[in-house]
């Protein structure tokens, strides 16, 4: 029997997810949890066979929970359950080690086939997926930023709108110091401006507002 577990903070999916899943005989839903933290427990209680997990959670980026994961619970199989089709999201998830990357809409058939192949230690991508990383071409390939905590305060903050002054006096650094973070920032997600940054950021779920 597969052991499966799925995190991820919808409700209604996570029961869609099990019902589904529960249907095949060699599969066996132990376990849906909201958030990371419950997630983390729960694994440490008892490690699972394959992980579904979302990519956005409320106290998480999963993009950063995945090696850890690889790294604590190696059996372990992970597939990013998204609704993220962005290949920016796609090859991040896959260069940190998740096994499988299955967009939300995928069929029922898609989504237990994923199983069964990350189990026998293949990849899986759903055909969503799939096409997405076969259209970009080698030149073309780009990852989601990796930002340090600075610069998420940083950026947090600009996304609320604060100047760079109102930044410096509450994350008590200098003026300049905040610029040469926008300026870092811009150009570590190839943007026009610090907009664009901002929008990028919330979009691969570095930020939230």
């Amino acid at each position: 029997m597969i052991k499966i577990a799925i995190t991820d903070d919808h409700p209604l999916l996570s029961e869609g997810l099990k019902n589904i899943l529960s249907k095949e005989d060699m599969l066996e839903v132990v376990g849906c949890y909201p958030d990371a933290s419950t997630m983390h427990k729960a694994l440490s209680d008892g490690p699972v066979d394959v992980l579904l997990l979302d990519i956005n959670l409320p106290d998480a980026n999963s993009i950063e929970l995945i090696k850890p994961l690889r790294s604590k619970y190696p059996e372990m199989r992970i597939i990013v359950i998204s609704v993220h089709n962005e290949y920016a999201v796609i090859n991040s998830v896959l260069q940190e080690g998740a096994q499988g990357y299955i967009q939300k809409n995928a069929s029922v058939e898609e989504i237990v086939a994923g199983v069964e192949q990350v189990i026998k230690g293949n990849k899986f991508l759903c055909s969503q997926t799939k096409n997405i990383v076969e259209r970009k071409s080698k030149d073309e390939l780009k990852s989601v930023p990796k930002l340090t905590r600075r610069e998420k305060e940083v950026l947090t903050e600009a996304s609320l709108g604060l100047t760079t002054g109102q930044i410096a006096e509450k994350l008590f650094i200098s003026p300049h110091t905040v610029e040469s973070h926008r300026k870092n920032l811009i150009e570590k997600f190839d943007a026009k401006n610090l907009s664009s940054a901002i929008k990028l950021a919330l979009e691969y779920g570095l930020i939230r507002q």
